[in-house]
């Protein structure tokens, strides 16, 4: 279960220099252990002495003595023990400054949910058996074989009762662990299921209320944490016999070498010191298996979880790879044959997408529901990776550049605007004054974002400007102050892509007003805009236009030619047949954006 701890693979140098780092923590505990393990010997010795010594001689003096030396070790052997538990927690402190960030990182990073977004309970689970009894456990594990030395040094038959018996209680143990890891197996999937069905659904709250789902809900929530709540039970009880028979065995193993002990005493083969010495050298020798037995769970769980972080790192590699040093972008996009394919879909949502923006063009993106257009959105923001196909910032992949550099230059407006809790202008700025930003320059730059939007006046008019609080999602805004907070914030540092998806799906004539010198403005200034929308009024002054069906380009080119082409489409006759053919739901929207776009004034654009 142990082996490949140190994991080997490209993108887990993470892991193994972690790991690294805390080698001396785990060199000092293991001699700090053998130094704990020797003195445990002190009792034993000390028993001896006294029935040996003491006891027949009457000698006072020696009793004084050798107390004073058995309390001057057991304090050794006591301080030595908080010294390697201290060590040990200490080297879980270390794991978690060295990868707490890293694992957050890499999560970022995932393309969809999964398991390994828990990473992070996960890493508690190996931090939290680093630093607890389970670590201490097997290193005291190997000095089995020297206090069964010890035991045959007193008597052959004292080892041979030990060495049988540690064998009967080894023997358990490996039983326990077969039975009981693919049941706590069983039970970690089971409680990783659960937490994420309620994180769902308690992020979902609102909709479960308003729609009469708490029911629902709830008893689907108490089916599933029953599941993980019976695996769980099922674990525990299988390894709860096999500890129950160990104890059982451990102290009939102790009685029986007092018995036998004080057997060969009687004929004259050992000490009489040698009695209470055997019972206490047989409990230190199976005392690690026993408590391996106890710990066993949560060491099995950190290994899996170990496992998990592992192939998280894996399936991440490209976040932290080196990368050149590239120039500012001027805003120059190529999208290159992208195609995307959700897991556990048939078709793929997006299939050969390709086309280019130059500095300062505008595109709209038009087509049915379902045709891919937020997909096409989120991986032009660099949100979501193709899994075929490229996409180019002046000539340079995207991957070309790490990822929080890389949105240095885009700004993106999803169709949700996802504030988070936090004040407007941390939201705005992208909370930047954590990564080292100066509170001026973030203000600034939120204030000067917020202008550009159409936004400041807005913001100013709230209790506390620009230091409103707001709740999770931003809760404390409308849906349409929410949405102009969210292109502030895509506007935030004037990026050099801008892309909008259904920025103006809340918004009134005024807020849409903002919008359009917003879009014009960016323009201006150098930045390529993609905006996507339903509403025609956005779309009415955007350079080109690119029309999506069925995860597709069906047309793309200057706006006007692409409107010709849209009206001639819609406007052309039907062939014969033998029944009449109905236009498909797609082309119905195709035609009425058509309309809709023939009907807005194509108006004058400033000029850069």
């Amino acid at each position: 279960m142990f082996k490949n701890l140190l994991p080997s693979k490209p993108g887990t140098e993470p892991l193994a220099e972690a790991l690294k780092a805390c080698r001396t923590h785990f060199v000092w505990a293991a001699v700090f252990s053998a130094l704990v393990n020797l003195l445990y010997l002190t009792p034993t010795l000390y028993m001896m002495q006294v029935y040996d010594r003491v006891v027949p001689t009457g000698g006072l003096t020696t009793l004084v003595l050798i107390t004073v030396v058995a309390l001057f070790a057991l304090a050794a052997l006591s301080g030595l023990d908080w010294l390697r538990g201290r060590l040990m927690l200490r080297a879980g402190l270390r794991l978690d400054r060295m990868l707490s960030g890293k694992v957050l990182s890499r999560v970022m990073d995932l393309q969809s949910k999964s398991p390994n977004t828990h990473a992070l309970r996960e890493f508690d689970n190996v931090r939290g058996a680093i630093g607890g009894q389970g670590m201490l456990a097997l290193f005291d594990a190997p000095w089995t074989p020297i206090y069964l030395a010890c035991c045959f040094l007193l008597h052959p038959l004292i080892g041979v009762l030990t060495l049988v018996g540690g064998m009967i209680l080894f023997a358990l143990a490996w039983l326990n662990e077969r039975d009981t890891r693919p049941r706590l197996n069983k039970a970690i999937q089971s409680q990783n299921h659960a937490y994420s069905a309620q994180e769902s659904i308690a992020g979902q709250s609102e909709v479960v209320r308003a729609l009469g789902m708490r029911q629902s809900s709830i008893a689907r929530q108490i089916d599933q944490r029953q599941h993980a709540t019976a695996a769980q039970a099922d674990a525990q009880l299988a390894g709860g016999r096999y500890s129950g028979a160990i104890k059982f065995l451990r102290l009939v193993m102790q009685s029986a070498a007092l018995g036998l002990a004080a057997y060969l005493a009687v004929k004259g083969d050992i000490t009489p010191g040698s009695i209470i010495a055997a019972s206490v050298l047989l409990s230190r020798a199976v005392a690690p298996i026993e408590l391996l037995v106890g710990v066993w769970p949560s060491l099995v769980q950190a290994v899996a979880s170990w496992k998990t972080l592992t192939d998280l790192f894996a399936g991440t590699a490209g976040v932290e790879r080196e990368r050149t040093a590239l120039p500012a972008p001027r805003g120059r996009l190529q999208v290159e044959g992208i195609t995307v394919k959700f897991p556990d879909t048939e078709t793929p949502q997006l299939r050969g997408v390709a086309f280019a923006l130059q500095p300062g063009q505008t595109l709209g993106i038009v087509g049915a529901s379902g045709s891919g257009k937020t997909t096409l959105a989120r991986v032009i923001a660099g949100a979501f990776k193709p899994q075929a196909g490229a996409i180019r910032l002046d000539g340079a992949e995207y991957d070309a550049r790490d990822g929080d550099e890389l949105a240095r230059y885009i700004g993106y407006l999803p169709q949700v605007p996802s504030l988070f809790a936090g004040s407007i202008k941390d939201n705005i700025s992208r909370f930047a004054t954590a990564t080292g930003v100066t509170q001026d320059v973030a203000d600034a730059g939120a204030v000067k974002a917020a202008m550009a939007a159409g936004a400041h006046e807005l913001i100013l008019r709230l209790p506390k400007g620009y230091d409103t609080i707001l709740g999770p999602f931003g809760q404390g805004l409308s849906a349409g102050q929410a949405q102009r907070v969210a292109l502030a914030r895509a506007l935030y540092g004037e990026p050099v892509l801008l892309v909008l998806d259904e920025p103006n799906s809340n918004l009134d004539q005024e807020g849409e007003a903002a919008l359009m010198q917003a879009i014009l403005g960016a323009a201006a200034r150098g930045a390529a805009v993609v905006v996507i929308a339903h509403r025609a009024g956005v779309l009415a002054r955007v350079d080109r236009l690119l029309v999506m069906r069925d995860g597709m380009v069906q047309q793309e080119g200057p706006r006007e030619e692409v409107l010709e082409k849209m009206r001639a489409t819609a406007g052309r006759p039907t062939p014969p047949a033998s029944q009449p053919q109905q236009p498909s739901q797609a082309q119905s929207q195709s035609q009425s954006q058509a309309q809709q776009l023939q009907n807005q004034p194509r108006g004058p654009r400033p000029a850069s």
